[in-house]
């Protein structure tokens, strides 16, 4: 987990688990001649044991990629299980080992039946104590004590697990929509650039090749017989080529979709296409007296038009959707409504932090940051209402782009 500050803490409880098993299967051989029998069979049957059980669970480590199938992590625990018996059959400070065990059963076993190995595994410590060294409360309660120890250790361990987690996923989703924003921001500084751009052309260049190409047609029909007429006709020839081509400049200015219809012909366009593809059928309508609007506004009517309509055709299951443009006296809007599955838009705070809904965040970004409104409005089985609106500045209305 490369962002959480909780893998450190994995990391140590991970390389605890092994010091503390290779210090105790060390213990249990090293304190076999102490015990009864100093260099006899016995010992050399715990140290036999000890070492195939230590070269065992040294081989976990290689076969860790392994080990995720089913057959092959019963295996490597079975083997263990089978050799720690023998030792504690041999010897009772085997019983030590049964506390890293335990962590073991409850990481590789799913509940509940890594609870029920851990109780059978207690039980067995319990009576292999009592047969080597009789019985006794001690004997009885520290196993149990281990094994709940193990037991609350290992929930508490998961329970930081799925918190760093779920605290990467969170991390990961506001890394992607500060990325995403920046990108936003970045698209609409280039096309408010543009659409900059595209005015003062429009407005200084463009008006005054127009005004000199009105001039010299006016003198050419003031003086039809004047000497110069032919490199009048010429210059006022060459002003209509390059307002011509000033007029391609701020078509290639204007977004691809925008730059023959306006916002009208790009919905239509978009509708047309999105039905041809997904087999959705897709109506648009226009309403009221159309208006100027500001480039970067309508971009951003035609993305959020493109994203409702791409939800509509990947998740609703809709068959049909309508698409709504209307001008009011100061302001524009857009309506995009299905008869889809819809959603529960209660939780769409709850989708939106888990990432399901990214796309509903960056519309309400993308429309917040001109200075618009959006609503999401949806339900189970009801089809889902996406609506956007945008203020237009008298100055916008009456001037034009």
């Amino acid at each position: 987990m490369n962002h959480s500050s909780l893998a450190p803490v994995f990391t140590t409880l991970r390389v605890g688990l092994h010091v503390l098993m290779v210090g105790l299967i060390a213990f249990v051989v090293v304190h076999a001649p102490q015990a009864g029998d100093p260099v006899g069979p016995r010992w050399a049957a715990v140290l036999a044991i000890g070492c195939v059980f230590a070269l065992t669970y040294a081989a976990g480590g290689p076969l860790r990629n392994a080990l995720t199938h089913i057959l092959a992590k019963a295996a490597w625990l079975t083997a263990l299980v089978l050799e720690w018996a023998v030792l504690l059959v041999l010897t009772p400070d085997a019983a030590f080992l049964v506390f890293p065990l335990f962590f073991l059963f409850l990481h590789l076993v799913a509940a509940p039946w890594n609870v029920v190995i851990v109780a059978l595994s207690t039980a067995y410590t319990i009576v292999a104590l009592g047969l080597h060294s009789g019985w006794s409360i001690g004997g009885v309660i520290g196993p149990v004590i281990g094994a709940g120890l193990a037991v609350a250790i290992a929930l508490g361990y998961r329970a930081m697990f799925r918190e760093a987690r779920e605290r990467e996923k969170l991390i990961a989703d506001l890394l992607a929509t500060r990325s995403r924003l920046a990108e936003t921001e970045r698209e609409a500084g280039v096309l408010a650039e543009r659409a900059r751009l595209a005015r003062e052309i429009h407005d200084t260049v463009a008006q005054g090749l127009s005004s000199i190409q009105l001039l010299l047609h006016a003198v050419e029909k003031a003086d039809p017989a004047h000497p110069a007429m032919e490199h009048l006709r010429l210059a006022r020839q060459t002003a209509a080529d390059d307002l011509a081509e000033t007029r391609r400049f701020i078509r290639e200015l204007t977004p691809r979709a925008l730059d023959e219809q306006g916002i009208e012909g790009a919905l239509r366009r978009l509708g047309a296409t999105t039905q041809q593809v997904s087999g959705v059928p897709v109506t648009v309508h226009v309403s009221g007296d159309t208006a100027p609007v500001p480039m970067t506004i309508e971009t951003a009517l035609l993305r959020v038009a493109q994203a409702s309509l791409a939800n509509v055709t990947q998740h609703a299951q809709a068959s049909r959707a309508d698409v709504t443009l209307s001008y009011m006296d100061d302001s524009v809007s857009l309506d995009v409504i299905d008869d889809g599955r819809g959603f529960d838009a209660a939780g769409l705070g709850d989708l939106a932090r888990s990432g399901a809904s990214f796309g509903i965040a960056a519309m309400r970004e993308r429309v917040a940051r001109l200075g618009g409104t959006a609503s999401v409005e949806s339900s189970l089985g009801a089809g889902t209402a996406v609506a956007v609106s945008f203020p237009l500045p008298p100055a916008e209305s009456e001037d034009g782009r």
